[in-house]
């Protein structure tokens, strides 16, 4: 497989980490009892953005490592991903 293709299917699965990760542990203001004069008091009181792009990272690493390695062992044939999504026949 091309180097080309496999960081895109790691960026694929990390923006979909990513957005699995991302309500992990939030807080609202309001549940804090920190609520900004101006803010929406269902807004994060804190965000942990780096944290959270720290663990998208290895969750993401530990899924594309699984996703190659059960391609690398032919679990998944290609000719059973090619019947499953029906391409258009030329």
């Amino acid at each position: 497989m091309a180097t080309s293709t496999l960081i895109a299917i790691y960026f694929i699965i990390w923006w979909v980490v990513l957005f699995a990760i991302l309500p992990w542990g939030v807080r609202s203001q309001e549940e804090s009892g920190d609520v900004a004069p101006g803010t929406d008091p269902g807004a994060p009181s804190v965000h942990r953005v780096w944290r959270k792009l720290l663990w998208t990272t290895v969750t993401a690493a530990v899924a594309f490592g699984i996703a190659v390695a059960v391609y690398k062992a032919g679990l998944v044939p290609l000719e059973f991903l090619k019947q499953i999504s029906n391409p258009p026949h030329s």
